[in-house]
């Protein structure tokens, strides 16, 4: 029994390294962020709230564009055609592109979109 107790003190300072090793990154989305009330703040055009804390998805420069003066996004390997009343025109505070989709029968659809800088 002591051999078996022995051998298992290796595997539980790995398991307790590897443990302590995960780190969170908060990008200003969630309870501890100064940006909490200013995410939650956020309206679209049309008027509607566009997140409860964390649910806007943030996208790489490769993943949205414009096109005839629209934006648009690619979610899930898709192009989507922003709506222009989901589109947030206050200053981005974050610096990214977020779009906040909710889906119907498995199709997205923008609540909300604030775009960030094109590089």
């Amino acid at each position: 029994m002591a051999i078996v107790t022995f051998r298992m003190i290796p595997l539980v300072a790995v398991v307790a390294m590897i443990g302590m090793s995960a780190e969170a990154r908060d990008d200003g989305r969630y309870a501890s962020s100064p940006l909490k009330g200013w995410f939650e703040s956020l309206h679209s055009k049309g008027g509607g709230p566009c997140c409860a804390d964390a649910d806007g998805t943030a996208l790489d420069d490769v993943d949205w564009d414009t096109r005839d003066g629209h934006y648009r996004v690619r979610l899930q390997g898709d192009w989507i055609e922003v709506p222009d009343d989901t589109v947030i025109t206050e200053p981005n505070r974050v610096g990214r592109t977020i779009v906040w989709p909710y889906y119907v029968n498995g199709r997205a659809i923008i609540r909300c979109f604030m775009p960030g800088s094109m590089t």
